[in-house]
């Protein structure tokens, strides 16, 4: 529980030397009971307070005039510490931040200029309440204010901190383009009601709340919710895998189990796919996190392997001439890996004579790889054409013997 006692040791030092000196018959200041008002760790203020009153007015007048003063004075000293904190502290330290490399600093620091100033002026305005002898019902009553006031500014200062943090990693997440960078928002979200639960719940245990209990019977209505929307689940925890793996982004073709498409958006729930015909798949995300994925757009190189088939009259010298000739070929391109470059007359085909051959293409676009591919089976035809050979094609030749030759060709007149 956030409470102002636990400031008591920072508090107590400083002051106590000067409640000494306005009423040394004073007992010694000690740390509030349990229970006690939150402002209990101010009152070595009023002690102080009350001691000077006795000193400057030794006839016991009620008047109050010390307490106002100093009420007065604690308003005074708050200010022009919030003053120094912004005009000062704050703007030394962007102009530190301006020179770093880094973007968080310029971002986290004036996020948490006004919660720190509104820190310091709530711990100064309830100081300087409690220099007042309240009754036990308004001093109650105080400390109730005191508590909301400390705990929501406090987490005023973690939700702001938060967003600049999340601000940042956006900026990175969109400069990157990660995948991530779709969620941003939805993580924001979260947080803001995270960081609002969390005040709230800490909130109620200052005020004397059972959390705990709350929180039991939160986890079995939240055990019975999860049963009820096992798909809906199952589907987030897809989301997050997307968006931690980011095995693909929007724009990406890939290849999703059976279904190949472009992708659109990636939602909490589901992934759309522009499909070839210009249609849209909706894929689950607990089905995209299950299949595989193949991203057809981050290919680094692109191997090619085809078969090229002769006719069966080719000489076997015209044939080792064809197969140096498409080795040069593939050899004098520069967007070839020379190293990766095969060809071989490999086998005997049903109808040609076959020549292998593999090579690999720098270019990981596609436009760019089936450029080339063309220009290379060009030279290839254009090789063939010069050796005076010819591309085979599927044929069958039939073997008859010569009675039933005789028999089909026509009699001559």
């Amino acid at each position: 529980m956030i409470s102002s006692k636990k400031l008591l040791p920072f508090i107590v030092p400083a002051v106590v030397p000067l409640a000494a000196w306005a009423d040394a018959p004073a007992a010694p200041v000690v740390a509030p009971a349990q229970g006690a008002s939150s402002l209990a760790a101010f009152d070595v203020l009023a002690h102080f307070a009350d001691g000077l009153e006795r000193r400057i007015f030794p006839g016991g007048t009620d008047s109050h005039y010390v307490h106002w003063m100093t009420f007065g004075v604690i308003i005074l000293v708050t200010m022009l510490l919030r003053r120094l904190l912004v005009h000062g502290l704050f703007l030394w330290l962007k102009k530190l931040a301006a020179k770093t490399t880094t973007t968080l600093d310029d971002r986290l620091l004036p996020a948490l200029e006004a919660p720190v100033a509104a820190l310091v002026m709530v711990l100064g305005i309830f100081a300087a309440l409690s220099v007042f002898r309240l009754s036990p019902g308004a001093d109650r009553i105080v400390g109730y204010g005191f508590n909301v006031a400390f705990i929501g500014v406090v987490f005023w200062a973690l939700f702001c901190a938060g967003g600049a943090i999340l601000d940042h990693m956006e900026d990175l997440a969109h400069g990157r383009q990660l995948t991530i960078a779709t969620f941003m928002p939805l993580i924001k979200k979260t947080l803001a009601s995270l960081v609002a639960i969390v005040g709230l719940l800490t909130l109620a245990q200052s005020f004397g709340a059972d959390v705990k209990a709350f929180l039991a019977g939160l986890g079995i209505g939240g055990l019975a919710v999860a049963f009820a929307a096992q798909d809906t689940i199952a589907n987030l925890f897809g989301s997050l895998v997307v968006v931690l793996d980011q095995p693909f982004k929007v724009g990406e073709t890939v290849r999703i189990g059976a279904t190949t498409g472009t992708v659109e958006d990636i939602g909490l729930r589901s992934t759309k796919l522009r499909l070839v015909d210009r249609s849209l798949a909706v894929l689950p995300n607990k089905l995209v996190a299950a299949e595989v994925i193949t991203n057809l757009s981050r290919f680094t190189q692109r191997r090619v392997e085809q078969t090229i088939g002769l006719t069966y009259d080719t000489p076997p010298a015209q044939l080792e001439a064809v197969v140096r000739d498409i080795r040069q070929i593939l050899e004098r391109e520069a967007e070839i890996e020379t190293p990766s470059v095969q060809v071989y007359f490999s086998d005997y085909g049903e109808s040609s004579l076959n020549i292998w051959l593999v090579y690999v293409i720098k270019l990981p676009d596609f436009a760019g790889h089936m450029a080339l591919r063309q220009r290379v089976n060009l030279a290839i035809m254009a090789a063939v054409a010069a050796r005076g050979l010819a591309f085979a094609f599927p044929t069958q030749t039939m073997h008859l013997p010569g009675p039933v030759v005789a028999k089909l060709a026509p009699k001559s007149s």
